[in-house]
């Protein structure tokens, strides 16, 4: 017998898989119940409403991309530049299966709900500027040992990171391919190189 706690992880399961297929507004509490295998007496017995659900799925998707992220190759690397790099790399890896298997949920919902959905836009921002903080980290001590007296942030070079790829990923459900990901990936690491006066040349070490 399925339990409580079992049938609320298949509808969030669900909830990343339909909201990055279809998007917020298209999706419908009957489609996560059909993907989820479940009856929409399970749903409102975990949530009052898809909202409710949305708030969950985005804390969950933060909860299972840091632990994936946490487990990758790259992370074991002593190097943070190699572990920057390594970062590119390794998303450029993971480009597998079918549109919602690598889009990112957050910037999904975001683009959607920032204007009506006050409480879903901020959950999404807080999911996004937890994953930049984390490489923040490693792009501030490759700033001490490469490049120490460049004016730019930290921070600044996490936040563009991740403006290529979430904007790489709206061309990549417009060309429905990840091909423009996996090319504008190979772009940010050559510029990477150079922030951090590095030949194009510097071998790829995560794998």
């Amino acid at each position: 017998m399925e339990t409580r706690h079992e049938s609320k992880t298949r509808l969030l399961d669900a909830a990343l898989h339909v909201i990055r297929a279809k998007g917020y507004a298209a999706t419908t509490v009957e489609d996560i119940c059909h993907k989820a295998g479940v009856t929409k007496g399970s749903f409102f017995h975990h949530f009052r409403s898809k909202d409710e659900l949305a708030l969950a799925a985005a804390s969950y998707w933060g909860s299972m991309t840091d632990g994936f992220f946490a487990a990758a190759p790259y992370r074991k690397l002593h190097d943070p530049l190699d572990r920057l790099l390594g970062y590119v790399d390794f998303r450029a890896a993971i480009l597998n299966g079918e549109l919602p298997d690598y889009t990112c949920l957050l910037g999904t919902l975001v683009q959607e709900t920032y204007a009506t959905h006050p409480e879903i836009r901020a959950a999404c921002e807080r999911g996004l500027s937890s994953h930049i903080a984390e490489l923040t980290r490693d792009i501030a001590a490759a700033k001490k040992l490469y490049a120490p007296k460049a004016r730019w942030s930290p921070e600044s070079v996490g936040y563009f990171i991740q403006t290529v790829l979430q904007g790489s990923f709206i061309f990549a459900k417009a060309q429905q391919s990840p091909a423009v990901v996996r090319e504008n990936l190979n772009h940010l690491r050559r510029y990477l190189g150079v922030l951090f006066n590095q030949s194009e040349s510097r071998s790829k070490k995560e794998n």
